[in-house]
């Protein structure tokens, strides 16, 4: 099996180099025009292609695409997210993409999106490293986000404890005991065990400095597409395949992405990601002025009435990033 392992590893790595070639050159490959240059014929390279993702997600999915169910890896995130980010108790930053692609035969508007797209979603889980640490895509593009997360497995593995997350524990310094929670943008909901900001009307100053706190974590998981999208560049337009391919190229592209995040330093370089400098002024990465490709944004949230003590847990979290506890220097400047 390593040895195994160590082949598709190093095809997995030859692949993200192809990627990042094309990108060069400005070129986009198609099955037709490496059918040419390998004279096969398109469809075989298309049977190449699909059986070698599907290869790639089944033999390394359980060391570089599982999802934890261990509390002292969930730890590890949320160290690594107080470390970098200053943000604690996180269990990853949670956002979702919808993926755009040509219109399925006979579909009707079973993936026509809000934007009047044609989409597959992909919903994921990112740590402070952008790793990818969960990973949920194909669900039809006309869902809206609310029933994206309701009906993901993330949200019945939350619901039922399968995660087995750490038990709450107090914020650093303090003895405010808050349990571990993910982070996520207004297209989610406020739960107690997920994060979102302030909505962006009338804020106080405690509620912005609460949401410039909550932004720096969360933005790990923009850049995670971002990397995804640029590195591989079937990400950079309309995939025109149907939806089951869309849904094995996404999940062989997240593998080979955390796999290259943390086998090759050189994978990511530093100016493609988003910087902050000895300031801590935000200097976008370029990966924003490349666009996201065939990504495109859930909509914004609408209020789902969240219960009192999702709001209470969050207006802890204000309190503490208002203290002399949790406060960075720099925050004062930044909102």
């Amino acid at each position: 099996m390593e040895e195994k392992q160590l082949q598709l590893a190093t095809v997995a790595f030859a692949i993200a180099v192809i990627c990042s070639e094309r990108k060069k050159k400005r070129k986009r490959e198609t099955f037709k025009s490496l059918g040419f240059q390998y004279r096969m014929g398109s469809t075989t390279v298309s049977q190449i292609a699909i059986s070698t993702c599907e290869a790639l997600y089944e033999v390394m999915k359980e060391d570089y695409l599982k999802t934890s169910t261990s509390e002292a890896a969930w730890r590890a995130v949320a160290a690594d997210f107080k470390d970098k980010w200053q943000y604690p108790n996180s269990l990853g930053a949670l956002d979702g993409k919808h993926i755009s692609i040509q219109p399925p035969g006979h579909s009707g508007s079973t993936f026509r999106n809000y934007k009047g797209h044609f989409s597959v979603v992909l919903m994921a889980v990112v740590d402070a490293n952008y790793k990818f640490v969960y990973v949920n895509v194909g669900a039809q593009g006309r869902l809206s986000d609310g029933g994206l997360f309701a009906h993901s497995d993330l949200h019945r593995a939350m619901e039922t404890g399968r995660l087995n997350l750490p038990p709450p524990e107090p914020l650093p310094n303090t003895t405010t005991v808050m349990p571990y929670m993910f982070v996520a943008d207004d297209a989610l909901p406020l739960r107690t065990d997920l994060q979102k900001p302030f909505p962006h009307r009338q804020l106080d100053h405690d509620q912005r400095i609460y949401n410039y706190s909550l932004a720096r974590a969360r933005r790990v998981v923009e850049n995670a597409f971002g990397i995804l999208a640029n590195r591989f560049r079937v990400f950079r337009t309309t995939i025109c395949l149907h939806p089951d391919k869309v849904v094995k190229i996404t999940l062989a592209s997240c593998l080979i992405h955390n796999f290259l995040r943390e086998r090759r330093s050189e994978y990511v370089p530093p100016t493609l990601t988003d910087q902050e400098t000895d300031d801590h002024e935000w200097i976008p990465g370029s990966w924003r002025q490349e666009g996201q490709g065939a990504f495109h944004d859930l909509p914004a949230g609408h209020a789902r009435n969240p219960t009192q003590r999702a709001k209470d847990l969050r207006d802890l979290m204000k309190k503490y990033f208002n203290s002399p506890e949790g406060q960075v220097p720099w925050q004062e400047h930044h909102i």
